[in-house]
């Protein structure tokens, strides 16, 4: 199992994100600041070496296309590379920077586009920053899933189908999570 993100670089990546009111910010589950060290835990939990699990406490940085709050304008994105370093940053700004729409049904064929809201630019990530994208984007859509039912019930074969198609860029413990979670056994409710 990777190690863990150093303590002092997870910590001071949750210190910045109190100072630039992530405690405070409402989030399905609760705040800003428990999504983000949930989706961590759960990338941990499945094993991400410890630059995604940075990017996962850190993803909301510059908002996402679901979630348009921004912590810091991409103008400062040399700030977050300093405290979390530039491969992690590097992860939060593709996560922050998907057209969805336009993108993530691709996810998982061999000549996917992804691509950039913030430049409009259109391309192929290294397949290391897809399988983070794949893995992140996971642990994510299965915290808000856990936490809200109505929205497991609303989205979850969505996701399911969503999740089967790009398989291929998940880990074995985040696909086994995303079955459990949005695909439960009738026999686990026995």
């Amino acid at each position: 199992m990777p190690a863990a993100p150093p303590p002092a670089a997870a910590d001071r990546a949750v210190t910045l994100l109190r100072r630039l009111g992530a405690a405070r910010i409402a989030h399905p589950g609760g705040t800003l600041l428990a999504h983000l060290q949930r989706v961590r835990a759960r990338l941990a939990a499945w094993g991400a070496r410890p630059e995604l699990q940075l990017a996962g406490l850190c993803h909301a940085f510059y908002g996402t296309d679901g979630f348009p709050v921004t912590l810091l304008p991409l103008g400062r994105r040399g700030e977050l590379v300093a405290v979390i370093g530039a491969e992690a940053e590097a992860i939060v700004y593709l996560y922050a920077s998907c057209d969805r729409k336009a993108t993530c049904r691709a996810l998982g064929d061999a000549d996917v586009v992804f691509h950039d809201r913030f430049s409009g630019r259109a391309y192929a990530p290294e397949p290391r920053l897809l399988r983070d994208f794949a893995e992140l984007s996971a642990a994510n859509e299965l915290d808000l899933a856990r936490r809200d039912p109505a929205l497991r019930e609303r989205r979850g074969p969505e996701l399911l189908a969503l999740f089967t198609h790009f398989r291929p860029l998940l880990s074995r413990p985040a696909w086994l999570d995303g079955r459990a979670v949005l695909a439960p056994s009738p026999l686990a409710h026995d």
